[in-house]
């Protein structure tokens, strides 16, 4: 299985955890939400798969670019 990580695309804090580890997602389901600028910014999945990891929890401080959890994806 390939592993994918999936990074915050801007700079604030994580609002809410949609998704645990271990729950299969589909390419756009949504992960978490980041709260920035009074602004809720949804981070999602980028491929199917099984969200393997989360190295974030509610009410960190997160910056654009950084590795939030990793997918693993199914093999072709």
């Amino acid at each position: 299985m390939a592993q994918t990580a999936l990074e915050s695309h801007v700079s604030g804090t994580v609002w809410k955890i949609e998704r645990q580890v271990g729950d299969d997602l589909a390419a756009g389901d949504t992960v978490l939400v980041i709260e920035a600028m009074k602004m809720e910014i949804p981070v999602d999945a980028p491929s199917a798969g099984r969200l393997a990891k989360l190295l974030v929890a509610e009410g960190d401080a997160v910056t654009e670019g950084q590795v939030l959890g990793h997918l693993l994806s199914p093999s072709a």
